[in-house]
Order: structure tokens, then C-alpha cells, then sequence
């Protein structure tokens, strides 16, 4: 799978197969541990930490709130706010654990069989409902819990900054112009994104290859007009067919 996806990538675009030789292989793999609930629950304490204090204060949380394991959306929903300040969440993550142990609970965050058989649009539609969850975070979950191979965060910084390392521009790319010129990787943009992060490591460590050619982002206003074209051409053939 990894060689077929690698090759893709390579075939379409130059400056990234460069970066992929340099990275070496593509070792990302599924991995969901527990329900959704706790994946997301592991998200908003790990949001602005350092992984060794957010991993503190998640022992604590066990601990203090689920007895030893794991709280149940019931059990968080249940306990006190002195709990979890007494484990170290702020104020703004207690309020985001209690709306995703009730959204568990009402079924907007759903059961792990049930989020595997969604596509990314629904997953990120449902689980950005929870206070504390955007989208950053569901992309997260879907790359590196669910293994989904097309997705790319565009408005993740270490992405950007990867592209234009390796790209060799001046600037970071705007989100929209970065997700149109990604085009081009899909259906393993999951991948490509993975790269660009390699892409910022290689440039600290003085092995990122320099780009073969200038690159130049799609500019936003003529795509827009080539889609607004193709929409009134679609409804003039429409037309001429009734």
C-alpha cells in the first residue's frame, strides 16, 4: 500500500517526490484506542500542552473522576467542577468534556462502528459540534485514529511551513490556494500532508532537497472564475436538453 501511494505521489508532482526520497517511507497506520468519546476526550486535554503535562493531568483525570479508568460520559457528566480544576483542566476544558459526554450521550458523537462506516464530511460535521472540538482536531482523529488517506489539513501551520520549505516560497500559502494546488495529490493527501511535515524536519536538520522549479499557487479569484464558468456551461447544457 505504501509503495502504491508513494508512487502517486511521485507521478504528480516532482518537488514532493524529491521530499518522499529524502523522508523515506510512509509509516502512518490506524490507530483508535477506545471509543470516540475518549479519543476526543484525550484531544481537548492535550489542546496547548506539552504531552507530558497533558498526559499528568489525564492520569488525574482517571484517577479522580473515573475511579481508575476510564470516565463513562455518565461519570463526567456526574461529577463536580472541583474535580477536574483538582486534575488541572481549566475551566474552558470542563465545560468541553461535560458537551462531549452529553453529545455522547444524545448520539452526536457516535459509537466506534458507527464512525468507521461515516465519511470524513459527516465525521467532521458531527464531531465539530462539540465545544472545544474544530476542525484541526477531526482531521487529527481521521489521519492518524481512522487511518483515512485523503484528508489534508490546510490550515495546519507545520503543513504550511512544510510546503513552503520545501517548495521554496517566501511566504506560507494561504489555506484555500494550498488546498486547491493539493488537488493534484488526491486520493492520498493524508500522505502528502505527512510529508510536508517531514519536509520541516529535513529543513532543521539541513536534508531538505531545494526545489527543481519555482512554483506558483493557484490564484484563488481565477479558479473561482473557472468554477462559476463551468457551473453556467453545466446549466446551459441542461437547458438544451429540455
Amino acid at each position: 500500500m505504501s509503495k502504491r501511494i508513494l508512487t502517486h505521489l511521485a507521478k504528480q508532482d516532482a518537488i514532493l517526490a524529491a521530499v518522499i526520497g529524502a523522508a523515506g517511507p510512509y509509516t502512518v497506520k490506524a490507530d483508535l484506542q477506545g471509543t470516540p468519546f475518549q479519543a476526543l476526550a484525550r484531544a481537548i486535554a492535550h489542546q496547548q500542552l506539552h504531552a507530558a503535562a497533558a498526559n499528568t493531568i489525564l492520569t488525574r483525570f482517571i484517577n479522580t473522576v473515573g475511579g481508575g479508568t476510564f470516565p463513562t460520559p455518565e461519570q463526567v457528566l456526574a461529577a463536580p467542577d472541583t474535580l477536574f480544576r483538582a486534575a488541572g483542566f481549566s475551566g474552558s476544558k470542563t465545560a468541553a468534556l461535560k458537551d462531549l459526554a452529553a453529545k455522547t450521550i444524545e448520539g452526536v458523537v457516535p459509537d466506534r462502528e458507527t464512525l468507521l462506516s461515516l465519511e470524513d464530511a459527516a465525521i467532521i460535521e458531527r464531531l465539530t459540534q462539540v465545544r472545544g472540538i474544530g476542525r484541526w482536531t477531526v482531521e487529527m482523529m481521521l489521519m492518524f485514529q481512522l487511518g483515512r488517506r485523503d484528508v489534508l489539513p490546510v490550515d495546519d501551520f507545520g503543513v504550511r511551513n512544510g510546503f513552503r520549505l520545501a517548495y521554496g516560497l517566501r511566504k506560507l500559502p494561504a489555506p484555500k490556494a494550498l488546498a486547491l494546488f493539493g488537488e493534484r495529490w488526491a486520493p492520498h493527501r493524508s500522505a502528502a500532508a505527512w510529508y510536508l511535515w517531514r519536509a520541516v524536519e529535513l529543513h532543521r536538520d539541513g536534508k531538505l532537497p531545494k526545489p527543481g522549479a519555482s512554483t506558483r499557487l493557484p490564484r484563488l479569484r481565477r479558479a473561482v472564475k473557472r468554477l462559476k464558468k463551468a457551473v453556467r456551461n453545466a446549466g446551459r447544457r441542461v437547458a438544451l436538453k429540455n
